[in-house]
């Protein structure tokens, strides 16, 4: 049984909420976003709250349950405060700038990367040191967010590299005599 999905999703005042068949609307403050819940599951909207039900008792039909509710929650709460990823960059000399659209990384390549912002994420970088991805889809946050550590992501030894904010590196001991 989904504990998560139990609970019905409140939709605060200031943010309008529709559901059509298996699609899910909800809009406000930030803007629009949309869910098409799967055919497993059913969705209504009662006196201010998304209310989430398996259509059967099949394997399937519960463990998608769980996620539509978590999926229908990520929808208001975006519209109404938004998400933010953080990453540090950690090594002599790496650093990231915007340009415009674009967001430079010196990683210690013999090149600079070039990353072309995403439609719909906003990028920020208050140090050099120290990017901040925000946007109101969590899963496009969380995929940008991503690709910039993917670059050159944090290493055992020294910890150089692109890391979450709140990402813990194990460190690892160098080699001995």
């Amino acid at each position: 049984m989904s504990r998560i999905g139990k609970k019905p999703v409140s939709v605060p005042s200031g943010v309008t909420a529709t559901v059509e068949g298996q699609l899910v609307k909800v809009k406000g403050a930030k803007g629009e976003l949309s869910f098409r819940v799967p055919d497993d599951v059913t969705v209504k909207l009662e006196d201010g709250a998304i209310s989430v039900a398996p259509v059967n008792e099949t394997k399937k039909a519960r463990s998608l349950w769980g996620m539509a509710r978590s999926q229908v929650n990520n929808l208001v709460e975006g519209v109404t405060k938004g998400f933010e990823k953080k990453l540090e960059i950690n090594g002599v000399g790496y650093r990231a700038a915007m340009s415009g659209k674009v967001l430079k990384l010196s990683l210690g390549f013999s090149h600079d990367i070039d990353y072309p912002v995403p439609e719909g994420v906003t990028i920020a970088t208050p140090k050099p040191t120290e990017i901040v991805v925000s946007g109101i889809n969590k899963q496009q946050v969380g995929q940008v967010a991503a690709e910039i550590r993917a670059f050159r992501g944090p290493e055992p030894y020294k910890g150089k590299g692109v890391k979450y904010a709140d990402e813990f590196i194990f460190r690892k001991e160098g080699k001995k005599k």
